[in-house]
């Protein structure tokens, strides 16, 4: 049972190739299944249907100059 299910959405998974229409399952803060999730029952669902998602990622953009 997973606590949270993004479904319908598009990844990006950070390497580069281009979107791929996937779900992504949460259990906690965890990424448990990422894949065709639509018999797997969960707590919550966002139906993102049309937009990116973009799982894991940090985003580490900043303006300082110290680097």
């Amino acid at each position: 049972m997973l606590d949270l299910k993004v479904a319908g959405g598009y990844l990006l998974d950070g390497t580069g190739t281009g979107p791929v229409r996937a779900d992504v399952g949460i259990v906690g803060d965890t990424i448990e299944e990422i894949g065709d999730l639509s018999a797997a029952e969960s707590v919550e669902v966002i139906d993102v249907v049309g937009k990116v998602v973009c799982p894991g990622f940090i985003d580490v953009h900043s303006h300082s100059d110290a680097f």
